[in-house]
């Protein structure tokens, strides 16, 4: 990765100088004048400082620079003269300008990473909480569930036993959703957060996402709206599908008198645009500006009165969105019910071959 960062900006810099060569080439052959050229070299030098990374390229371009002018456009032609006035000013002048702008470009991206690095921090603080809270209750049903069952077996009968047994699925396949979308924190939690994106067919990828969903909700039917030509869309596909699998589940649980659920994508422009919408209750007003934040079940109770992981399961999906240089809304419908909205680029024609 700093090795691809370090050729940029070799190219960066090398392009910009050539660049900055030729105009003063191109204005001393029409205008026969020399007095734009410093300043044009010095605009080159301030490219190079704000674009690249690091003090090097500015400084090194600064040097470089005062021996093109020197050489190329400073009487006597084509011979080095350091004791001409000029050259010396040039040169201060450049350096001045290559460190003054490489150091203001190094704390703006300081600043950038201290803001990314807050956030994700944040983020991860409203997901702790969120776990420290909710993971006690099904580990607490199971443990007493189970306990009940080895304690008492013989004595209970057995439609009791079911209802035991089946509160003890219920939790544990909570806990394993939660698992899931946790795994899924950790894979865009490092350093960089950074996806590998792979061409994915829209159409694997919906199929994918409905077989798992039917497995865990096979009662609730999802209506699919979908484009019918070829759509191939770099992304991280398992990443996408625990996005759709978690906005699906997330209306199941917290959508209260839905009676239908949509799962659509449609094509505008360059991008390819996901929707999961149901008729249910809808958003409270109050939560709808922090529903990703991690931390919306600590203020609001589940709709439904089941266990919440509303906010845990919508954050995990903001922060994969946006590890694919993207952002999901969220919207109350006008007839009813909520709508979450992402968008994500389409791949070039050669991407789907």
């Amino acid at each position: 990765m700093k090795n691809r960062q370090r050729q940029k900006d070799t190219l960066f810099s090398i392009l910009i100088f050539c660049s900055a060569f030729a105009v003063n080439l191109l204005i001393q052959k029409l205008f026969t004048t020399q007095t734009l050229v410093p300043m044009i070299f010095v605009f080159g030098v301030f490219l190079i400082s704000l674009r690249t990374h690091g003090y090097c390229y500015g400084i090194t371009s600064a040097i470089v620079s005062v021996f093109a002018v020197n050489f190329a456009f400073t009487y006597p032609y084509y011979v080095f003269d350091f004791f001409v006035e000029e050259s010396i000013l040039s040169a201060v002048i450049m350096l001045a300008v290559a460190v003054s702008t490489s150091t203001l470009n190094s704390r703006i991206r300081d600043q950038e990473k201290l803001r990314a690095e807050s956030e994700k921090e944040r983020m991860r603080s409203n997901l702790l909480r969120a776990i420290s809270h909710d993971l006690r209750t099904p580990l607490t049903s199971i443990y007493g569930s189970s306990s009940t069952l080895i304690s008492k077996y013989d004595a209970l009968p057995k439609e009791q036993q079911l209802k035991l047994l089946g509160e003890i699925q219920e939790d544990s396949e909570w806990l394993i959703r939660m698992v899931e979308n946790l795994l899924s924190v950790t894979r865009i939690d490092g350093a960089k957060v950074e996806v590998v994106k792979t061409p994915t067919v829209l159409d694997e990828l919906i199929d994918s996402v409905l077989m798992k969903f039917s497995k865990k909700h096979p009662n609730q039917k999802v209506i699919t709206h979908i484009p019918e030509e070829f759509v191939d869309i770099p992304m991280d596909s398992l990443l996408i599908e625990q996005v759709l699998l978690n906005l699906l589940e997330n209306a199941v649980f917290h959508a209260k008198g839905m009676t239908e659920l949509t799962l659509s994508v449609s094509l505008v422009g360059d991008k390819a645009v996901f929707e999961v919408a149901d008729n249910g209750c809808g958003i409270p007003d109050d939560a709808l500006q922090k529903i990703f934040t991690g931390s919306y079940e600590k203020s609001a109770a589940p709709v439904d009165g089941t266990r919440s992981n509303m906010g845990i399961g919508l954050s995990v999906c903001a922060a994969i969105v946006k590890a694919h240089g993207s952002e999901i809304t969220a919207e109350n419908r006008k007839g009813g019910g909520a709508v979450f909205r992402f968008a994500l680029e389409k791949g070039g024609e050669d991407d789907g071959q």
